[in-house]
C-alpha cells in the first residue's frame, strides 16, 4: 500500500472578537508570546464567516451580548475575556454563548499564552482537514451524486474522508453508496451533541468501508438536527479527517448553516436549463453570505442548448465545471454502486479534479 500523501499547510488562525482597543492590545501581545498570529473581528458580523473554522475563539467581554443576539453557532475552544476593573465577563453570559471558560487580565495572562502555543503545536490549528459543499441548484439537480462521488474519489486518493449528509429530506447518501446495510451510527444518535467529539471515538462509530466513513440518516422518523451538533460534528472532523464533504439542503437551516460557513468551497449543481437556472438563483442568494468561494457545476444535457458559461453568468458564479450525460451512472446507482467508484467517466474525471484543486494531492483514475 503507498504510503499517505501529507496534506498541504493550510493553518488556520485563532480569532479574536472585540472592539475594546486596549483589550485587543493586550490579546495580542500574549499571542506573540505564545508565537502566534490572529484573525481579528471588530462584531459578530465580520467573525462569523471564521467563527467556526478558527481553531480557537476570544470574545471579548464588549461583544459577548452582540454574540448573544447574533445567535452564533456554540463551538468548542471559546474563551469570554475580559480585564479586571472593567465589564465584568460573567459566567452566566458565557454559558448563554457557549464560552468554555472565563479569563480575567491580567491574572489569566499565562493560561491564554498556554491556549494560544496550544495552537500552534495542535494539528486542528493546520487545518488539515479540506471541507466542500455541495447543494443541489434545484430538486434532482444530482448533488447528492457529486457529493458521493467527491468523498468515493477522496477515499481512493488514501486521504481519510468524511461524507456529511445533511439534507434530511434527500433519501440517504448510505443509499447512493449502496451502504444500507452497513451498521454504524445515525445523525439520530449524534443530535444531543454540543461540545467536543472525539475523532477516533466519531469514526469508530460511523459506517466506513476504507479511508471512508458516511454520517447519514436512518430510515426512522424525520428529526431536527440542531446546530450544535452539526459544529460538533465538523470540529471533529477537522481534527481527525483529511477531508470533508457535506450534502446540504437547498433550503438551509442552522446546521446547514454551520456547515457552509466551515466550508472552504461550496459548489453549486445546476441542469443546463432556463427554470434550473432561475431556481438556482434563489440557492445562490441564500447561500453566497455564507461562503466566501462559491462556485457552479453545470449538469448536462442542455434540450435548449443553454451553454454552461451562460447559466454560471446567470447566477454571477465561476464556472467549476461540467458533467455531460452518463447513462451508465444510473444503472450503477440502482445496482447499489457508488458513483465515481470505477474512476472513469464524466463524474470520475470533475471529481478527480476537485478533490485535486481542494488538497493538492493527486486523485487518479481506476487502478
Amino acid at each position: 500500500m503507498p504510503p499517505r500523501t501529507p496534506l498541504p499547510p493550510h493553518r488556520r488562525l485563532p480569532l479574536l472578537v472585540t472592539a475594546d482597543g486596549d483589550l485587543l492590545d493586550e490579546l495580542l501581545r500574549l499571542a506573540a508570546a505564545g508565537g502566534t498570529e490572529v484573525e481579528l473581528a471588530a462584531d459578530p458580523a465580520a467573525a462569523r464567516a471564521r467563527w467556526l473554522p478558527a481553531p480557537l475563539v476570544l470574545v471579548g467581554s464588549d461583544q459577548a451580548q452582540a454574540c448573544l443576539r447574533a445567535r452564533l453557532p456554540r463551538r468548542p475552544r471559546t474563551v469570554l475575556v475580559g480585564r479586571s476593573g472593567h465589564l465584568d465577563p460573567g459566567a452566566e453570559i458565557a454559558e448563554l454563548i457557549g464560552a468554555e471558560h472565563v479569563a480575567t487580565l491580567p491574572a489569566a495572562e499565562p493560561w491564554l499564552v498556554d491556549r494560544f502555543a496550544e495552537c500552534v503545536l495542535d494539528p486542528a490549528s493546520g487545518g488539515a482537514a479540506r471541507m466542500v459543499a455541495v447543494l443541489g441548484g434545484r430538486g434532482g439537480a444530482g448533488a447528492s451524486v457529486l457529493a458521493g462521488g467527491l468523498a468515493v474519489t477522496a477515499a481512493r486518493a488514501r486521504l481519510r474522508t468524511l461524507l456529511v449528509d445533511a439534507d434530511p429530506l434527500g433519501g440517504g447518501l448510505d443509499l447512493v453508496l449502496g451502504w444500507e446495510q452497513l451498521e454504524g451510527l445515525r445523525w439520530p444518535g449524534l443530535t444531543g451533541t454540543d461540545g467536543r467529539v472525539d475523532p477516533p471515538s466519531l469514526v469508530r462509530a460511523l459506517p466506513s468501508r476504507g479511508d471512508l466513513v458516511v454520517l447519514s440518516w436512518d430510515r426512522g422518523d424525520l428529526l431536527h438536527l440542531p446546530a450544535e451538533a452539526m459544529a460538533a460534528t465538523v470540529d471533529a472532523a477537522r481534527r481527525g479527517r483529511d477531508v470533508v464533504v457535506a450534502d446540504l439542503p437547498r433550503q438551509l437551516d442552522d446546521a446547514s448553516v454551520v456547515a457552509l460557513q466551515a466550508a472552504d468551497r461550496a459548489l453549486v449543481v445546476v441542469p443546463a436549463e432556463l427554470r434550473a437556472t432561475a431556481a438556482a438563483a434563489r440557492v445562490v442568494a441564500t447561500a453566497a453570505p455564507h461562503c466566501a468561494d462559491l462556485a457552479v457545476i453545470v449538469r448536462g444535457p442542455a434540450p435548449g442548448r443553454l451553454k454552461a458559461t451562460e447559466v454560471a453568468r446567470a447566477l454571477n458564479l465561476p464556472l467549476a465545471g461540467t458533467l455531460r450525460p452518463e447513462p451508465g451512472l444510473c444503472r450503477g446507482l440502482e445496482r447499489g454502486e457508488a458513483p465515481a467508484a470505477g474512476g472513469k467517466g464524466p463524474l470520475a474525471a470533475l471529481c478527480q479534479r476537485i478533490v485535486g484543486e481542494l488538497t493538492g494531492v493527486p486523485a487518479t483514475g481506476a487502478a
